[in-house]
Order: structure tokens, then sequence, then C-alpha cells
């Protein structure tokens, strides 16, 4: 009989292209990855890995083996599914992702209202660029994900991944006390060509989506400096080194020196859990759902009253 860690780890080495790979994605060293693969290999009776240069790489037999490991992986995700949705308890272990502001923002009170309610569930928070979470969600590696897209910029989702919106964090601009826009009821971005711009770094979902809107609103974007955490970049606001378009979620406390003015047309990101739609019968899936949905009601309850 066929051992199942030793199918997930051919599985994910045919993945990922490399042992090193597929041991960082399962979060266990390379070693164990080809002590597995070996294994497999005298259970078989096949030749599943040869050299390749410095590296190795799967055979033809491995290739065939990989692709029937795929589907008897996600049989047993659907029979485990199956049998905690009969058995109506919220147990297990969940391996959750999310974007560096939900992980922040949303996740911390998600999580406190689980532990409490569902205390013999143990879930486990990665923090995740939201491409990779939607990857990581697909192949099984994450359980749930929370990603986000932005209005004048969606993100498609692969077959198989389904999804329960959570929030629309809309966005404003960050620019220093002194700006001549800083008093501004309201600004189109128009009004700021010219201006240096604080951005995350390429190649990211923010970077990408302000270079997009800024060219869409026929301003040419000029980058001042790069920083991922929100609170970095209004820090170099405050500094006087530039604006910033920044999410609410992302604003948890707005240094002095800084003003934030409403964009018109008014810039928003849709925030959302991913899931893997033949894992949704799983009650500990449709618990990390809810708790998420009541933490992002609770975010919006909070903005309303400030």
């Amino acid at each position: 009989m066929l051992d199942l860690n030793r199918l997930k780890a051919l599985h994910a080495v045919h993945v990922y292209g490399s042992v090193g790979a597929a041991a960082d994605a399962l979060m266990v060293t390379p070693s164990a990855v080809s002590q597995q693969i070996a294994k497999l290999e005298r259970e078989t009776g096949a030749r599943l890995m040869e050299r390749n240069g410095r590296g190795v790489r799967l055979t033809d037999a491995a290739g065939l083996l990989a692709e029937h490991a795929e589907r008897i992986l996600a049989l047993v995700e659907t029979a485990e599914a199956d049998f905690e949705a009969l058995r109506g308890e919220v147990v297990g272990r969940l391996n959750a992702g999310a974007f560096p502001t939900a992980a922040r923002g949303l996740m911390p009170k998600a999580l406190i209202q689980l532990k409490e309610r569902h205390p013999d569930l143990s879930v486990q928070l990665n923090e995740r660029e939201p491409e990779r979470v939607v990857r990581e969600v697909a192949r099984g590696e994450l359980d749930l994900g929370v990603i986000q897209d932005w209005l004048n910029r969606p993100m498609a989702l692969p077959d198989g991944l389904s999804r329960a919106p959570l929030l629309d964090d809309v966005a404003d601009v960050a620019v220093p006390a002194g700006h001549p826009l800083a008093d501004s009821r309201e600004v189109e971005l128009a009004q700021l060509r010219g201006e240096p711009w604080i951005s995350s770094s390429p190649g990211t979902v923010c970077h990408d989506w302000l270079v997009f809107t800024l060219r869409n609103a026929s301003v040419e974007p000029v980058i001042a400096c790069m920083a991922d955490e929100y609170p970095t970049q209004l820090a170099l606001v405050a500094a006087g080194l530039g604006c910033a378009i920044v999410p609410r979620l992302g604003r948890d406390c707005v240094p002095d020196g800084v003003r934030i003015v409403p964009i018109m047309p008014r810039q928003s990101r849709r925030i959302y859990a991913v899931w893997r739609t033949d894992a949704a019968r799983r009650p500990a899936i449709r618990a990390m759902v809810d708790a998420l949905a009541e933490a992002s009601r609770t975010q919006e309850n909070a903005w309303a009253v400030t």
C-alpha cells in the first residue's frame, strides 16, 4: 500500500520542481523529503528520481505517480471534510494565510474569537502576499486565506476555489501637513501630478496597483521611497518625503505631520476569504469565515464612529 506522506512528498517535488522547494513548502528538511521518496521507490519498485547536473529530476514513472497522487490527496481531503461535516465539530488544525494588513488588522480578532468558541481547533497563521496565498490555498498548503484586490484591478481566482467578501477598504491619500492640498475636503489624483510618491516594493499588489491607478489618472508616478508596511509609509509622509495612498485598515495611527484627504473618485480595495471548494463542508472552514466576517463588521463599526 502506498503511504500518503510519501505521495505528498513526491507531489510537492513535482509541483515545486526541486527537493529543496518541496521541503520549504512542507516545512521539513530536504533530507526528509529525499528519504520519503527513497522509501516510495522501494514500495513501488520503480526509480523516481535521477541525477540532473547538480540536482535531481523526477523520472517519467514519478511524473505518472505524482499525477495520481494529486487525485488521491484531493480525495483524502474531501473524505476528511465530509467526515468532519458529519460530526459537525470544529476541531483539528487549520493552516491560514493572510496579507500583512489583514494579518494585523483582522486576524487577531478572528483568532481570539475562534479560541474562545472552539478551543479544540488549532489555527496557524502565515503572513503572505495575496498571490502567494492564492497559490498555496489552491495547492492545499493553506486551508484558507485572506486576500485583497482593487475595484479597478480585480484578481481572478483559479478554478476550484470559493470566496466570501469580508470588507471594502477605502483608500485615501496621505500628504504632509504643510502640503497645499492638506486641508482639502477631497482631491483628484490629477491634482497630485509631479508629486513624489511613497510606494510598496515593485512586484507587490499595492505597488502595481499604485502605478496602474496613477497612470490611469494621467499621473506618471515618481517613486521617492519604497516601504511595504503602511506605518512606515506614513512616517515617510510625515517627514515630508512624499505622498502615499493608504487604505483605512493600514492606518492604525496617523502620525503628527500627516493629513488624510479623501480621493475622488473613490478608490477601494476588496478583502476576501478564500478556500478550496472541496473543503467547504469542513466546520472549521465555516467557523473561520464566520469569525473573519465578524471581525470585519467590528472594524467597519469602528470606522463609522471615527
